[in-house]
């Protein structure tokens, strides 16, 4: 039997989905999305996807609720069409930042999701930079986590100097993250000493190296509400460094964080990803320069599909 791949797109993200589609090559199924009155999702996939291969991209951004269930949906009707696999391909995996009880009687919702997901008939997952690598442990079906440091590092590489580059993570949770970039640069690391006074709200308090006279590259996974990028520029600043960057994949860019980085004199540019689409004020802002993840998301399905390692993706 003669193997067929199919790309359906969910209304997250349709601007990554059709490049997504252009470098494969394959066209792209946008199944008829509709909504009750009162507001409930009607789903028809109206290509006949009988044993075939089947990717779903949807981003699980701005609306979350809307975009999670509508993945849901999908793929819940693709598996009753059939489908002889279906991969959900979320660039951006919402609710990820709960993954854990980080206080007592709270929900561990990164994990509800990764239930919500596999029930609905998913046969594999592959995201982008997950905030917490642990996420994959609540899967019982393969998955893969994608970095997007390739095409961000070949954007700094371009565009920086780096001999008198350092890089910076906002806290402590990011080093990790951070010393890949440190070494793939050969570049020196510094730290952000962060306390949190409440929910998105964060203070930063002292920086951890010497950044006196350096260039300064702030590296995180996702950007809210910008309330920790402003902090860690000023604090930067204020210990001599020069000129401050910034580089996440997700552009979560909840309000006011617009308004933040636009005000934000330390910070000359934010460069971010397309795994999730930018509102009309952050694309016309100039200092938010924007990588696609489209290359290597297709990659990724293209290596899938014809059962190859997608392992080289993952550094």
């Amino acid at each position: 039997m003669v193997r067929r791949i199919v790309l359906v797109s969910g209304t997250s993200n349709p601007h990554l989905s059709k490049k997504i589609s252009e470098f494969l090559d394959v066209p792209l199924v946008n199944p008829q999305l509709r909504r009750f009155a009162n507001g409930e999702i009607y789903c028809e996939i109206e290509k006949n996807v009988r044993g075939a291969d089947v990717f779903v991209i949807q981003s699980t951004c701005t609306p979350v609720n809307e975009s999670l269930m509508e993945l849901l949906i999908i793929v819940d009707a693709l598996k009753r069409a059939s489908a002889n696999s279906i991969t959900a391909v979320v660039p951006h995996y919402g609710y990820s930042r709960q993954d854990r009880k980080s206080s007592p009687r709270t929900p561990i919702t990164a994990k509800l999701v990764a239930d919500m997901i596999t029930v609905a008939g998913a046969s594999r997952v592959v995201t982008m930079d997950l905030h917490a690598g642990q996420i994959q442990g609540f899967f019982n079906i393969p998955f893969d986590n994608i970095f997007a440091s390739p095409v961000i590092l070949e954007w700094v590489q371009k565009n920086l100097d780096p001999k008198n580059l350092i890089t910076v993570s906002p806290d402590a949770g990011g080093v990790e993250r951070v010393r890949y970039y440190a070494k793939r640069m050969n570049a020196d690391l510094a730290l952000i000493d962060k306390r949190r006074t409440g929910p998105n709200v964060a203070e930063a308090m002292n920086v951890i190296g010497d950044v006196n006279g350096k260039d300064c590259i702030i590296i995180d996974d996702m950007i809210d509400t910008a309330g920790t990028l402003v902090q860690a520029a000023k604090a930067l600043r204020k210990n001599g460094a020069k000129k401050i960057y910034a580089a996440a994949t997700h552009p979560v860019f909840s309000d006011p964080a617009i308004q933040r980085i636009a005000e934000c004199a330390e910070l000359d540019a934010v460069i971010v990803t397309d795994t999730i689409p930018l509102s009309e004020a952050a694309r016309k802002l100039d200092k938010i320069k924007i990588v696609t993840v489209a290359d290597i998301l297709a990659k990724a399905i293209h290596r899938t599909f014809n059962h190859d390692s997608v392992s080289s993706l993952f550094i």
